[in-house]
């Protein structure tokens, strides 16, 4: 048994198919899935900002996405946008 409890409400036969398919998986398509999966959960936070600020620009909703990922200060330095900062 794996020592993590993420799986615990799994029926067993069930975990063991999906770690079956992960383990015959190539790395290829491991990495392909990981890149869609980081794209999907990027445009959830920029759809979530832009309910949230129905006003605000392409640019800036890409910022208040990217200020979920970031800290305050490499907002700052890479984009010069502060999140902090009132629109």
């Amino acid at each position: 048994m794996l020592g993590s409890d993420w799986y615990s409400d799994t029926d067993p036969r069930a975990l063991e198919v999906f770690l079956d398919l992960q383990r015959r998986m190539s790395a290829d398509r491991k990495i392909a899935l990981v890149f869609q999966m980081t794209e999907m959960v990027m445009k959830l936070g920029e759809e979530s900002e832009r309910r949230l600020h129905p006003e605000a620009s392409d640019r800036e909703i890409f910022l208040r996405a990217a200020s979920r990922r970031l800290d305050r200060a490499t907002m700052i330095r890479v984009y010069g946008w502060d999140p902090e900062s009132p629109s």
